[in-house]
């Protein structure tokens, strides 16, 4: 394939993955879009105003909604990270089925996860909060951590521990100067996976906030469903933000190993 054809390639699968994102940005800018308009007939930053005004519940979602993914990401790489290595590193009875049970989350409805996990938090006191938020958001990021720090693990050399262990590290400097500098990628693609997909969280939330938890897949809903699409375009726009930057920020990186790696050559 040429090189141009690569090109137009690429500038049509970003096109389409970027056409269900216009609409949604125009109207967070516009008053009075109505059928037929092709573009809307006033431009405005009213929405904008009013979303970060001080009687907004949008400010207040947006640090909730940022408190709980950071923690739930950190939760999951705490535990994912030994899990991975557990079955990246060695073979052992069951394997299999341990890997199937942690896909069982992603494949099982999450309204069906939300009602069962509801039962057992309800009679830990743990429903209407934060925490319980946070903790039932490890149902869906945890497996993503599991099994992208399992490839990493797949490809580690395990050598390079005992080696420091021979030369007199502790295992605290094996872990931290040996370990993670090793895996470090791995831990950050994992974390940004587990970040992305907490954040966009709604049904689970729901179920275990009680909307009482309010972050801003709830207000985007709730602005959606009560035809508000000025308030709805500008919550997508906020909620689409950190994938965008997290995009830019791998693009980058992978566009500067791109010219080391051409430089080397």
């Amino acid at each position: 394939m040429s090189a141009r054809a690569r090109m137009a390639l690429g500038v049509l699968l970003i096109a389409a993955l970027m056409a269900p994102l216009v609409p949604l940005a125009l109207w967070s800018v516009a008053r009075g879009w109505f059928y037929p308009q092709i573009l809307p007939a006033t431009w405005t930053l009213e929405p904008w105003m009013r979303a970060f005004a001080a009687r907004s519940d949008i400010p207040g979602a947006l640090m909730t909604t940022t408190c709980i993914a950071l923690a739930a990401a950190a939760l999951a790489l705490a535990l994912g990270i030994p899990a991975g290595r557990a079955l990246g590193l060695y073979r052992f009875r069951g394997k299999a089925l341990v890997e199937l049970a942690l896909l069982a989350p992603v494949i099982v409805p999450g309204i069906a996860v939300g009602l069962g996990v509801h039962g057992v938090f309800l009679r830990l006191g743990l429903t209407n909060s934060a925490l319980g938020v946070v903790l039932v958001h490890l149902v869906p990021t945890l497996p993503y951590v599991v099994f992208v720090m399992s490839g990493v693990f797949a490809n580690y050399d395990a050598e390079a521990e005992a080696q420091a262990r021979s030369l007199g590290a502790r295992p605290l400097q094996v872990l931290w100067h040996v370990m993670l500098p090793a895996i470090a990628p791995g831990v950050m693609v994992a974390g940004l996976f587990a970040f992305l997909v907490s954040w966009s969280q709604y049904i689970l939330t729901l179920t275990i906030g009680g909307g009482r938890v309010v972050t801003l897949p709830l207000l985007l809903y709730a602005q959606a469903g009560a035809g508000r699409n000025d308030q709805a375009g500008v919550l997508a726009m906020l909620s689409l933000a950190p994938g965008l930057v997290i995009l830019a920020l791998v693009a980058r990186q992978l566009a500067g190993r791109g010219m080391s790696i051409g430089g080397t050559r």
